[in-house]
């Protein structure tokens, strides 16, 4: 006799207690991107604790590693990731700005919770597969560096996901809904110049000036946004400009790019644009320019069919109720922020003419929540977010899908100290464990229909097109940890 999937997903609540600690450990030992040394031990430990096969530095990266159960196909992916940012290190569940170690870094975008999370949604897959004696595997992946790093992209580009048939994930934030549409596409990568010291009032003809050449080129960038599309984005930091005594010439200087576009071949394109300005700039100083590729990220492809059966999950799956004390705690946290009123206007933008009217009614009866307790409707337009995400290269290789799940006050600033206050707060867990229970409430609906994952894959084949996924990254590309410290 087996379980049914209401069953299935009690085991997340039966280990309530271990995944909740288990994200609060990872909270409690913020790291950066490929730094993540301890959350990824936290991790491993719990998989291996619920009976799952891991196996380590994925792709040669040290904190990239996986959790397997089962056997044979189909073999579905949820993807989790455990990295904090820098400099954001505060006190939980205050009010006020707090650091715990000022300088050091937090999880400002909820990065604890989506680790322990997707694990959640793991273990109720497996008892689904193991209660039942169902054929099929299920792979929590544990994928680090999202933040600046695009650690699934390295491990795309290695064919960590080539197996998959379908992926699931997910992301902490104030609003319960699907994650629909697609993300800017980009590169990330270091211009470094190289000139020649000489005392500035002395013989400064004897000098070449490596920070000339960075000014000017951050001057030649400025020059080309306006000929870029209108959704590009081009971001930069001077990471070096060369030393403090202004009586020397700038031997050295660095400036890191982050360059966006919605599609990779813009993306591309522009950087060989960029490229061009940062050859201009060392000729026009007589300094030696270098290159240093650090990442890139695919855009994400949609996939309806996916979307729809998580759609279902997140209605379907039950809610925990907030507390008084939870409420007014979001409440007075959102004071910090200028509150947390819903912007209707900015969400109804990704819904088709005719149904914002009753989109339109829904949100307004709850504008004014503190915690956004409701579904959001499915939306029905593919619009592209102004972030980018790691995730796309996995959407390019497998059918794959998000949700995004209430874990904050409504209007949560994202990479804020507010946001890393929440991380360990009940608010926070109630959201992970739902989230949990909605990934693993599809992947078994997906399991018990599998004419979807064919529906999902030919979907997927129309939009990525015959040549499938090309990686941004260059083999010959490491992942880099970029600590701003050192």
């Amino acid at each position: 006799m087996g379980i049914s999937k209401k069953e299935a997903l009690q085991a997340i609540e039966r280990e309530r207690e271990m995944i909740c600690a288990a994200s609060d450990a990872v909270w409690d030992h913020p790291e950066t991107a490929f730094q993540e040394f301890k959350s990824t031990e936290i991790l491993c430990e719990l998989l291996e604790k619920e009976g799952f096969s891991v196996e380590r530095n994925l792709a040669g990266i040290q904190t990239a590693f996986s959790g397997r159960f089962g056997h044979g196909k189909p073999v579905v992916g949820i993807l989790g990731e455990f990295d904090a940012l820098s400099g954001l290190s505060q006190e939980s569940e205050s009010i006020e700005k707090v650091p715990v170690c000022e300088g050091e870094p937090g999880h400002g975008c909820g990065h604890n919770l989506l680790g322990a999370g997707s694990v959640a949604a793991a273990i109720a897959v497996k008892e689904y597969l193991e209660k039942n004696g169902k054929e099929g595997t299920v792979v929590f992946f544990g994928c680090p560096g999202e933040e600046g790093g695009s650690g699934k992209g390295f491990m795309a580009r290695d064919g960590v996901f080539d197996e998959l048939d379908f992926a699931i994930s997910w992301h902490p934030g104030d609003q319960n809904e699907v994650s629909v549409g697609s993300s800017l596409a980009n590169y990330q990568v270091f211009y470094r110049f190289f000139g020649t010291a000489s005392h500035a009032a002395a013989c400064p003809e004897l000098g070449r000036s490596a920070l000339d050449a960075v000014e000017l080129m951050n001057t030649g960038v400025q020059y080309l946004r306006e000929h870029a599309i209108q959704e590009a984005r081009i971001h930069y930091a001077i990471t070096n400009t060369g030393g403090y005594s202004p009586n020397v010439v700038q031997p050295f200087a660095e400036v890191l790019y982050l360059i966006r576009a919605p599609k990779n071949d813009q993306v591309k394109e522009l950087f060989e644009r960029v490229n061009d300005i940062a050859r201009g700039a060392a000729l026009m100083t007589g300094t030696r320019m270098e290159m240093q590729f650090v990442k890139a990220c695919s855009n994400v492809v949609d996939n309806t069919v996916l979307e729809e059966v998580l759609q279902k999950n997140l209605e379907e799956v039950e809610r925990e109720p907030y507390t008084e004390a939870e409420l007014e705690f979001a409440k007075k946290l959102a004071g910090t922020y200028g509150g947390g009123e819903l912007d209707v206007q900015d969400l109804l933008k990704r819904y088709e003419k005719s149904r914002k009217a009753e989109v339109e009614a829904f949100l307004n009866a709850h504008k004014d929540d503190v915690i956004c307790d409701y579904i959001v409707p499915l939306k029905d337009t593919e619009t592209v977010m102004a972030g980018s995400t790691d995730v796309g290269d996995v959407s390019w290789v497998c059918p794959t899908a998000q949700i995004n799940a209430v874990t904050e006050a409504a209007g949560t600033p994202g990479h804020s100290w507010q946001q890393v206050s929440q991380g360990k707060s009940s608010i926070a867990h109630k959201g992970m464990l739902f989230a949990g229970k909605v990934m693993a409430g599809a992947v078994i609906d997906v399991l018990e229909d599998q004419r979807l994952i064919g529906e999902a894959k030919d979907e997927l084949k129309k939009r990525v097109g015959e040549a499938g996924y090309v990686a941004p990254i260059p083999k010959d590309v490491r992942p880099m940890a970029i600590n701003p410290k050192k």
